[in-house]
């Protein structure tokens, strides 16, 4: 089974992935972190937020202050000391500038543009792949040249925040509604037989997902599906 190695895709202005500007780094890393913070404020008998401890109480009550970006730190080695697939490398920043470009202005949107990184199957709900965030730092180390100069060698350290579309996440946290991503050969008929038992109901997920055009599906694509009494 050949190795899965973690594929880099750029979203367009509405969330869809564009498959032609996909990349795989040339290595695994060998560890990752993720961080997430979640505000809570501590509050004083009457309610607002509290400066000073209550002394009345062994511990104050907490307010939900809301939660804040993930983010996600990659460390990515690179070395095209040897032939890559059978293709020879004369310059490291052949691969290591398809990283660089995410943090870069895209003309068309007018930003960097946010990625979707993906490792290996689909995992388990609620995992940190696919990760959708924008490159928030980038540091890159060259650290083996030839004799003309060029790099051979790097390792970045890649950090990116978690990028949401609000109506989306709206819909991902709202009761009244499901997720489904979607798969290769997926239909709007056929996730509606499949979630509804009834194909004829694939207007439902189209208008709730505002889709122009229902015939064409991106895969990847997360739908939000409302749920049915």
């Amino acid at each position: 089974m050949a190795l899965a190695k973690i594929e880099i895709t750029p979203l367009d202005r509405s969330g869809g992935r564009v498959e032609a500007k996909k990349f795989r780094v040339l290595f695994n890393p060998n560890s990752y972190s993720i961080t997430k913070n979640v505000t809570w404020t501590a509050l004083a008998a009457g309610g607002s937020s509290a400066k000073a401890t209550d002394r009345a109480v062994n511990a104050p009550t907490l307010s939900f202050g809301g939660g804040g970006s993930r983010s996600l730190t990659l460390e990515l080695f690179y070395d095209v000391t040897e032939a890559i697939n059978g293709v020879a490398i004369d310059d490291v920043r052949k691969e290591t500038n398809k990283v660089v470009e995410l943090t870069r202005i895209d003309k068309d949107l007018q930003r960097p543009p946010a990625v979707e990184i993906g490792w290996g199957a689909a995992p388990p709900a609620n995992s940190d792949f696919p990760f959708t965030g924008v490159v928030s730092n980038l540091v890159q180390r060259f650290t083996l040249f030839g004799s003309d100069g060029k790099p051979l060698r790097a390792t970045l350290t890649v950090t990116l925040i978690e990028f949401l579309d609000p109506e989306l996440d709206r819909r991902q946290t709202d009761p009244e509604f499901t997720t489904r991503r979607i798969r290769r050969g997926d239909t709007l008929s056929s996730i509606a037989a499949e979630t509804y038992r009834d194909p004829a109901l694939w207007r439902v997920i189209a208008e709730a997902n505002q889709l122009d055009d229902p015939l064409h599906l991106v895969v990847g694509q997360t739908l939000a599906i409302p749920k049915r009494g």
